[in-house]
């Protein structure tokens, strides 16, 4: 049986929640993409993934999904690999952030990269929200954390944020995973043992916060 080992570790009232959950995930590269993954392994299968990219050659050293699908839609591709998702390709901008039903979800993963969405997904969704900080330009996963946005150190995107949210006067807790790391380098350098383990931790992180596991 297919997840057979995932309900021996959960328990068979556990595992049926787990099923049962509906989430959100916003960006499906080198982090979204391995969260998406994890997450469908464990028998999450209602899904619904947003993205508009194609793949390109550079995203073979991160992405799932990648290889062999130079050129074509990211969701589309991930459609096929992760059956029974849902997948909406579009621009995540402001107007569509603001415009987006999230009420539906139990979850939503932030792995978008602009900045501007990030802060208006936060507002609109902070009580169930997990967000992907920086995980480009490292190499030492062991230095990745989940904390309250507030939190947070080490980082120039979550330094950002904070401010903007301060700016907004918006003081809510919500959920990040970041790591504080110095970049090792100004370009945008990956290492999928970083940017997946990001997506892994996000993994983790939802599941505990679907079964109300604290540790």
């Amino acid at each position: 049986m297919r997840f057979e080992r995932c309900r021996m570790l959960f328990g068979e009232e556990d595992f049926e929640k787990l099923k049962k959950a509906k989430i959100l995930i916003l960006g499906v590269g080198g982090v979204g993409s391995y969260a998406l993954d994890c997450l469908y392994r464990t028998g999450i299968h209602n899904i619904t993934i947003v993205d508009y990219d194609t793949y390109d050659e550079t995203n073979r050293n991160r992405q799932i999904g990648s290889d062999g699908a130079v050129g074509e839609c990211k969701v589309g591709t991930l459609a096929r690999l992760y059956p029974g998702i849902e997948v909406i390709r579009q621009k995540m901008d402001l107007e569509w952030v603001e415009n987006f039903d999230f009420e539906p979800y139990d979850l939503v993963i932030d792995a978008a990269d602009t900045t501007r969405v990030k802060i208006e997904v936060a507002r609109r969704c902070y009580k169930k929200l997990i967000m992907s900080l920086g995980s480009a330009k490292r190499i030492d996963a062991s230095k990745i954390q989940v904390a309250s946005i507030w939190k947070s150190h080490g980082d120039a995107l979550a330094r950002k944020i904070r401010n903007e949210l301060k700016k907004a006067k918006f003081n809510q807790n919500f959920t990040v995973v970041f790591s504080p790391e110095e970049p090792l380098c100004k370009e945008k350098g990956s290492f999928v043992g970083v940017t997946g383990t990001f997506g892994l931790m996000i993994c983790s992180e939802a599941v505990k916060r679907l079964l109300r596991i604290e540790h």
